[in-house]
């Protein structure tokens, strides 16, 4: 054998089609058709070629080695495949040759029994491919796992199916052909996992998992991700395990990537190969990647593989009782050329022990796939499945085979002849095969002649289409894309351009500079040559919650099945009777991903419900979303409910979880069952807590709540006067550590105030001490800026610290040069403030003005960058209420700036803490509130008897207004007594107005109307 002949048709040998070839050993005829198919144990010997290849071997190397028992070992694992009594039938996944092999010999042989590849408890899912339109997958999904570590889940395994594959060809004829049984013998999804070394979805050398893409493969399709994160498991993964291999061959091939390769090396010359040697070249090369492939994980799990499904294998021949020359058993070629003891269907050989599966629950079903998403799961070029189906289909035009389809996707189809009963076998000695690969590996490859018709078809299509996208294209790049075809396909060695080399040739030569539209040429390149192929799951295999859905929502009047995205409007308030399908759709759109259920005009938050809706509903598109919704649950509502449950005994569960729980309840679901049973367990969880991180959630939803409860009219729950009791108790405790804890931020500990302050009234009814606030707030004694600022605008609300002692702290700061650059921290505690205490706006308003008055330039404007970013990283949220109050103080107009005095500057008295006054103003004159008083004595009795004064204080007003501390200890003294003298009472009115100017002008206003 010629060093030509071994080292070119190794990768890329050619078929012999005179129709008759010799077997070198015994010098007979080989003879067409299905008569010598059935082997038997020693009919077949290599031996001539065995000794051709030890020559070679001898003569490229020092002498016997590894190269020598590398090659022989090949022959060896021929020999043994074709040798097993049961017929294997090796295949590569989504290969049109293994298909065409495939049906051809399923015509021939019709086996009562095909043992298939394939996921064992998948097999029920067979039976409801006829409802779908490929390609699909199987899939198995777990998200309550036992047995495997929580963080892997949710499981899943796919296994997709398309019509130009060899699985797909013996489960139609099986499912359709009576007495014939289909027997899914590789490991369980459950099995998949236990194998798995690492986390799931890992690349993996067993066929499984997501393969690494081929070198300078093109990205995955607009659909790539239909399979999600789920392992896939396809039959006879055939590439090589090493980029040391696939580079060489890559290489030597003059090809960009190994999808490239296989078309024209495998795929080719073998699409009309007769089945002998088929079957003898797929073996051949499963077992040359099988013996170079350095040894690791891998290997392991393949042979664990190969033991599982040969001891499945033999398990149903001693249960069925049938025989072995009525089966076929369908494998990966790599798995073909398996050296495991265990390899055969004989009695005796010794069965492997399969390991019991976990307690993990599985759920079955089927999801769409596509064309892209098989080949980003797979490692496959971009377009190589497309290439393939459009091969398929090629060859199916042409005749010569008759493929096989599942009875219900023969719509719009010719029929295919009616299934006849399998004929019985007859055991009687064959005579031998011939050996077809010293032929196919000594002839060089038979190269097709060019066919004109078809490039320039797929030239003009290219150029339409570019077109049609935004492309400047003409007849001009229609011509050069032809002869550029031609071109690089004579660079690699081929007469007849492959699609690959079409569409390299396209790119060239009309995709310019850049892409106008969505697409590019190479995306137009697969469009062209059959598409990104998506498809469908039919309504009888879909899941009950799936179908439920559907049945629901079809008073909506829309087509849920088509692709494309279909918009409804409900109006609430003229169709009553779409309610129940509003309430569906809130659901589907807090359950499934963005972008399936996607609302346009309308929303619902506690209180709130529209009166019209618009949405669009992706649910064709996207179906894999909510079949796999189905395996949760019959319904959405109990599906909805199982997750809110879920989250919130999760170990990592929060009280600010909780409470989100409890508001999708409502929203919802509804009912005070669930609600309450949410609610108890937040209670749970918030005095568990020993960080306060979540504490702005939690005030945000309680807030919430508690607003929605009290609107609604009804009572409030027990869980919700629970919370904030133990909300007050909690924050009260972790309040002086939060302080000092430096992962404490200071968003955290404002809301943790915002919590007490706003709470304070509820807590303090339910039973709650204040006292143990003040002692709280007392024991705290931060020292970062921002925490400083805020334990002062809590003791100000306490009343421990006056607005006064307020600015002249804040003036110190201001005078100090050592603390001015960190003032900007201090003020994003005073903003951060605003939440528990939001009367300190104005006194936030005028500390940034006397900043920027007092400070000169040179510290002022390195100061501001600081400022800004302060405030946006910490209070984004709080400064439009800044930004509100300073619209309020300063002037609207230019022209009034110029007589403005600031309202700080006026020596107003302080309004103290505690009030509710928003902005500070010059008092009043005081002639228009005796004014006032006067003209409107009923009303002043009437509030002058509920602050417990005596009636001609209020009529007799003097000018002096008194004084404040004097105020004060009347109204102590008056509300011991219930009644106080007329001069004090005249005190006490004119402090109220003066403390309360908003208020006694906007009276004023409304009672002179």
């Amino acid at each position: 054998m010629s060093d030509t002949a071994m080292t070119g048709t190794t990768t890329g040998g050619g078929v012999s089609t005179d129709g008759v070839a010799t077997d070198v050993s015994t010098g007979v005829p080989a003879t067409d058709g299905g008569a010598t198919r059935d082997l038997g144990p020693g009919r077949l010997t290599f031996t001539p070629l065995r000794d051709q290849l030890r020559d070679a071997a001898a003569a490229f190397s020092d002498g016997p080695g590894t190269f020598a028992d590398i090659l022989t070992g090949m022959v060896d694992d021929v020999d043994r495949a074709l040798g097993e009594e049961l017929e294997v039938f090796p295949v590569c996944h989504h290969s049109p040759a293994s298909a065409l092999a495939m049906a051809r010999r399923l015509r021939e042989k019709q086996p009562e029994v095909i043992y298939l590849e394939l996921c064992e408890d998948l097999r029920p899912l067979l039976d409801e491919l006829r409802n779908c339109r490929l390609p699909v997958a199987l899939q198995a999904f777990a998200s309550e796992l036992e047995g495997f570590p929580p963080a892997w889940g949710p499981l899943s395994v796919v296994a997709p199916i398309t019509e130009a594959s060899a699985e797909y060809q013996a489960i139609a004829y099986a499912l359709d052909t009576p007495g014939v049984e289909i027997v899914l013998v590789d490991r369980s999804a459950d099995h998949v996992f236990q194998w798995q070394p690492a986390e799931p979805g890992a690349p993996s050398g067993d066929g499984t998992g997501s393969g690494e893409p081929d070198e300078d493969a093109d990205p995955p399709g607009e659909t790539a991700a239909l399979h999600g994160e789920a392992v896939g498991i396809g039959i006879g993964d055939l590439r090589p395990r090493f980029a040391e291999l696939r580079s060489y061959l890559l290489h030597h091939g003059k090809v960009r990537h190994w999808s490239e390769w296989w078309d024209q090396y495998v795929e080719q010359p073998l699409a009309g190969a007769d089945y002998d040697t088929y079957r003898q070249v797929m073996v051949m090369v499963g077992s040359l990647f099988r013996r170079l492939r350095p040894d690791g994980d891998d290997t392991d799990r393949d042979a664990d593989r190969e033991r599982y499904m040969w001891t499945r294998v033999r398990q149903h021949l001693a249960a069925s009782g049938i025989d072995r020359s009525r089966c076929l058993y369908v494998c990966g070629a790599f798995h073909a050329a398996s050296p495991v003891a265990e390899f055969g269907s004989a009695p005796g050989t010794p069965d492997w022990e399969i390991s019991p599966r976990t307690e993990t629950r599985w759920r079955y079903g089927l999801i769409p796939s596509s064309h892209s998403a098989i080949e980003a799961q797979f490692g496959l070029a971009s377009g190589a499945v497309s290439i393939a189906q459009a091969t398929w289909a090629k060859a199916v035009t042409r005749g010569g085979v008759t493929p096989y389809r599942l009875v219900g996707q023969q719509a719009g189809r010719k029929r295919t002849k009616p299934r006849v009963a399998p004929r019985p076998v007859s055991a009687a000695p064959a005579p031998p095969v011939a050996d077809r690969l010293t032929g196919f590996l000594s002839r060089p490859p038979v190269l097709d002649g060019l066919d004109e018709a078809e490039l320039l078809g797929w030239c003009v299509e290219i150029v339409r289409l570019a077109r049609r996208n935004g492309y400047l294209a003409s007849t001009a790049d229609a011509i050069a894309v032809f002869e550029t075809s031609i071109l690089l396909a004579g660079m690699r060695g081929r007469a007849r351009p492959t699609p690959y080399d079409f569409a390299d040739a396209a790119v060239t030569c009309i995709e310019k500079d850049v892409v106008p539209g969505r697409r590019d040429v190479r995306r137009l390149c697969e469009i062209l040559l059959g598409g990104d192929r998506i498809g469908q799951v039919g309504y009888d295999a879909l899941p009950p919650l799936a179908r439920d859905v559907f049945d629901r929502l079809a008073p909506l009047g829309v087509a849920l099945d088509k692709r494309t995205v279909q918009r409804t409007l409900l109006d609430l308030t003229a169709q009553p009777e779409l309610v129940p399908c509003s309430d569906l759709l809130w659901v589907l759109r807090r359950l499934l991903p963005p972008g399936v259920v996607r609302p346009i005009m309308g929303e619902r938050r506690l209180g709130e419900r529209s009166i019209q809706e618009s949405w669009d509903l992706a649910l064709g598109r996207d179906q894999r979303a909510i079949i796999e919704l189905g395996y949760e649950g019959v319904t959405v509502e109990q599906v909805l409910e199982q997750r809110l449950r879920r989250a919130v005994w999760a170990p990592d569960a929060t009280a600010a979880v909780a409470l989100a729980a409890v508001e999708d309840a409502i929203l919802f679901l509804g009912g005070r069952r669930l609600v309450d049973e949410l609610g108890t367990r937040a209670v749970e969880l918030l005095a568990a807590e020993r960080t306060v991180d979540d504490a702005p959630e939690v005030l945000r939803r309680i807030r919430r709540l508690l607003a929605y409860h009290r609107a609604s009219g009804a009572e409030l729950p027990a869980w919700c006067e629970t919370f904030v009791t133990a909300g007050y108790a909690h924050y009260c405790t972790l309040l002086p550590t939060a302080f000092v804890a430096e992962e404490s931020g200071v968003r955290q500990v404002a809301a943790m105030l915002g919590f007490l302050f706003t709470m304070e009234s509820l807590a303090l009814a339910l039973g709650c001490d204040r006292a143990q606030l003040e002692l709280a707030v007392r024991q705290s004694h931060p020292e970062t800026p921002a925490k400083v600022a805020l334990l002062w605008a809590a003791r100000f609300q306490l009343g421990l610290l006056s607005r006064a002692e307020l600015r002249s702290r804040c003036a110190e700061l201001l005078a100090n040069p050592l603390v001015v650059p960190a003032f900007p921290q201090y003020l994003s505690g005073f903003v951060q403030a605003l939440e528990p205490v939001p009367t300190l706006a104005t006194f936030v308003v005028e500390t940034i003005s006397d900043a920027f008055a007092r400070l000169p330039d040179p510290v002022l404007l390195p100061w501001l960058p600081t400022l800004i970013t302060t405030l946006r990283r910490d209070a984004p949220d709080l400064v439009p209420v800044l930004v509100r109050e300073a619209g309020r103080t300063f002037p609207g107009t230019l022209a009034a700036l110029d007589t403005w005095s600031p309202p700080w500057a006026s020596g107003a008295a302080d309004p103290g803490p505690g009030t509710i006054g928003v902005a500070e103003t010059v008092p009043p004159p005081v002639a228009p509130l005796r004014t006032l008083l006067a003209d409107h004595p009923v009303t002043c009795d009437a509030v002058a008897s509920l602050l417990g004064c005596a009636d001609a204080g209020w009529r007799v007003v003097g000018p002096s207004d008194g004084d404040p501390a004097r105020v004060d200890g009347v109204s102590s003294a008056a509300g011991g007594s219930g009644a106080v003298d007329d001069g004090a009472g005249a005190a006490l009115a004119g402090a109220l107005l003066r403390r309360h100017p908003d208020t006694t002008e906007a009276v004023a206003v409304l009672v002179s109307r």
